[in-house]
């Protein structure tokens, strides 16, 4: 079994009431959905609405100090409620993309990777979580190569 786990609004709630200015100099723009899908928020793990606001961040999902340290731009919704997944369940946004998936062992190291369509997602899980030196797994849109949210082993 496993659990995917959006990022926390509190990471970004500090950008909501800024200026275009002021964003500019966390690294981070305003935008307006323009589409749907196609500003897919880390937050809801849903994509925003056409004409909603959304922030464009810098965002560091690979922090520990190895060759895979890495970031990406993120979306983030500032009306998104965090999403709560329960054990095993996949939101839309991952089955109707295709997917990278990249399995790190406990000194985040990446061990396993892969390219999936979004409607096999459950089955790449549970193969890479089935490896025992996989300790969690980030899952990325496979053309911008973004992060989306963290797999987890559950007990």
């Amino acid at each position: 079994m496993f659990q995917i786990s959006a990022l926390s609004k509190n990471r970004f709630e500090h950008l909501f009431g800024l200026s275009d200015e002021e964003l500019k100099a966390h690294g981070a723009l305003r935008r307006t959905a323009t589409k749907k899908p196609g500003f897919p928020c880390r937050v809801s793990l849903q994509d925003a609405e056409l004409g909603e606001e959304v922030l464009l961040v810098h965002f560091e999902h690979q922090s520990e100090d190895t060759p895979f340290r890495s970031s990406h731009a993120v979306y983030v919704r500032p009306s998104a409620t965090e999403a709560r997944l329960q054990a095993g369940e996949v939101p839309e946004l991952l089955r109707s993309r295709t997917l990278s998936l990249r399995a790190f062992d406990a000194d985040g190291m990446m061990i396993d990777a892969s390219l999936i369509e979004g409607s096999k997602v459950e089955r790449e899980i549970e193969r890479q979580l089935g490896e025992s030196a996989t300790c969690y797994i980030h899952v990325h849109f496979a053309m911008p190569g973004c992060y989306i949210a963290r797999v987890d082993r559950v007990p």
